[in-house]
Formats: C-alpha cells, sequence, structure tokens
C-alpha cells in the first residue's frame, strides 16, 4: 500500500467515524471532519514528528483543576509529549476536538473506546477539546487564542534550541479575530520561523459564509503583510499538504491556507447550506436518513 493509499484510508475512516458519532449523538461536528480529515490524516501520517506509543492509549478520567496541590494533566501524551526533538501540536479551534478524537483513533494512538467517554460528566473527552482532552496540550477557547499560545511555544522552544517544531492547526472563522492578527504580527517580529501553522479554509463560520460576516479575502496577501511565508493550496490534495508540511523552515512563520469543501465526500450534507458549523437534526426521520447514508458509506468501503 502506497503512502498516498494509507492516507486517504485514514481520512476516509476519520469522516466515517465522526458522521457514526454524530448519528449516535444525535449531533456533531461533522461539516469540520469533512474539510479537515484529509490535513489530520497527512500531519498525523506524514508530518508531525512525534513519539511511538506502545499501544493506543485509552482517555483518563478528569482529574481535577491544577493548582498548588495538582499537576496540571494535559492530552498531549497521546502526541508523546517531552521529547524536544519532537513537534507540538496545537488544535486552536476546539470545536474539532472530535476530528482529533477520530484521528488518534485511526492512527492508533487512542483506544477506540474512549470515544464512549465523549461529553460525559467527568470525562477528558471534552465536546469543546480543553488541555486534559486527548491530542490536546492547551485550552484554546475561545477562538482565535490558540495561535498567540502557539506563538508562546515556539518563542520559547527557539529561545531553548529545541529541533522540535510547533505545528498550529487553525480554522478561517477565528480568524477573524484581533488577536489572531496581533499574534501573527508578533509570531513575524520575532522570527518564530519554528512555527507552521495549516488553516482550515473551508469559507464558512458559525453565522454562515466568510464573505458575508466578514470577509479575510485576499487572506494570503494579508498575511504575507506581515512578514509570515504563505502557501494557498487545494486542502484535499494530500500529495502537496505533505510537500509544504515537510519544507525547511523559513525565517519567519509559515501559514498553509487550505481552501476545503465542508461537504468532502458527503455532498449530502450541501441541503444545510450556510449553516455547516454544527449538525443538528430536524426530527427522527432525518436522523434516520443520515444513519442510512453511513451505512451506504460503510457497505461501499467494505466493497
Amino acid at each position: 500500500m502506497s503512502w498516498k493509499t494509507e492516507v486517504e484510508r485514514i481520512s476516509e475512516g476519520i469522516r466515517l467515524r465522526v458522521l457514526e458519532h454524530t448519528v449516535a449523538q444525535n449531533g456533531g461536528y461533522l461539516c469540520q471532519a469533512c474539510s479537515s480529515s484529509d490535513l489530520y490524516a497527512t500531519l498525523y501520517t506524514r508530518i508531525l514528528h512525534l513519539k511511538k506509543l506502545d499501544k493506543p492509549l485509552m482517555p483518563a478520567p478528569f482529574s481535577g483543576v491544577p493548582g498548588p496541590d495538582h499537576k496540571a494533566v494535559t492530552g498531549a501524551v497521546f502526541n508523546g509529549d517531552g521529547d524536544p526533538d519532537c513537534d507540538t501540536f496545537i488544535l486552536s479551534p476546539a470545536q474539532y476536538a472530535l476530528v482529533l478524537y477520530a484521528t488518534l483513533i485511526e492512527t492508533g494512538r487512542m483506544d477506540e473506546q474512549g470515544m464512549k467517554e465523549y461529553n460525559k460528566d467527568g470525562g477528558s473527552v471534552e465536546m469543546i477539546g480543553a488541555e486534559h482532552s486527548p491530542g490536546m496540550e492547551v485550552t484554546t477557547g475561545s477562538l482565535g487564542q490558540g495561535i498567540s499560545q502557539a506563538a508562546g511555544i515556539a518563542f520559547a522552544r527557539k529561545r531553548r534550541g529545541d529541533k522540535g517544531r510547533v505545528v498550529l492547526m487553525l480554522s478561517d472563522g477565528e480568524c477573524q479575530s484581533g488577536e489572531f492578527w496581533e499574534a501573527v504580527q508578533a509570531a513575524c517580529y520575532h522570527n518564530l520561523g519554528n512555527m507552521i501553522a495549516f488553516v482550515d479554509v473551508n469559507g464558512y463560520q458559525c453565522d454562515g459564509k466568510m464573505t458575508t460576516v466578514m470577509n479575510l479575502e485576499p487572506f494570503d496577501d494579508r498575511l504575507r503583510a506581515f512578514g509570515a511565508r504563505v502557501f494557498r493550496i487545494d486542502g484535499h490534495d494530500i500529495e502537496e499538504i505533505d510537500r509544504l508540511g515537510r519544507l525547511e523552515p523559513a525565517e519567519n512563520p509559515t501559514f498553509v491556507l487550505c481552501d476545503t469543501n465542508p461537504c468532502h465526500e458527503m455532498e449530502f450534507l450541501r441541503e444545510r447550506e450556510p449553516k455547516f458549523h454544527y449538525v443538528r437534526f430536524l426530527d427522527p426521520a432525518d436522523r434516520e436518513r443520515y444513519r442510512g447514508y453511513y451505512e451506504e458509506m460503510i457497505a461501499k468501503r467494505r466493497a
């Protein structure tokens, strides 16, 4: 099996897991899986330099709020944290946590039974990921502050001389915030070339189309104006994601704008336009219709 075929298989598995979960839980962040699964699959199989795990990990219960008598617990252990030669992965749009959990399962880093703990009281598999959630290192909500934390970590790792990079995943909607642009300015000013950010530019945010809420375009030119190295690609082009993720660092941070489709491989979602942020079923019949879509896709995969 070629590496590209393997990445495609993992990407499909991510989408199917999120669709299955959405039906089972009567709602979910499904369009985010459609737009970002190719990116996640490529990151976790080709780009991120992470520690190998002996076996998939089972998420532990929430152990309590960090304080003087309780050390902070992070989900970075699922990425094999703590090695100066390894990369740090920061997920900024925390509502994508469900897609991250599916990715960790598909790539052998999280026990699939862990998904049963999703959004349960006392659990760490949060609906909106927090620092203790699988694959998360920091709590990045509210939207827009993940890049500030990533830049701070990149600054510290640069000063320390770590070989590992800080790899940041963003959504286009959160890039409308002022904090995002302040962080871009700071990251470029401090020459944080050890930071690379991939942005899921699916064209929508919770209130509808980006262009009707607050247009960011020309997004790439705006980033370049701050001094960043910027590439804009088809976000479903696995080979191009892989190529750019392996580039040697530049003097300043790198941004890869990934233009994506929130209905990728699930065109039945198009009926929900422009409300792609969260899939809510209208009634039991609507839910059963989506269950049918899932069963059709599983049958096709097994054929």
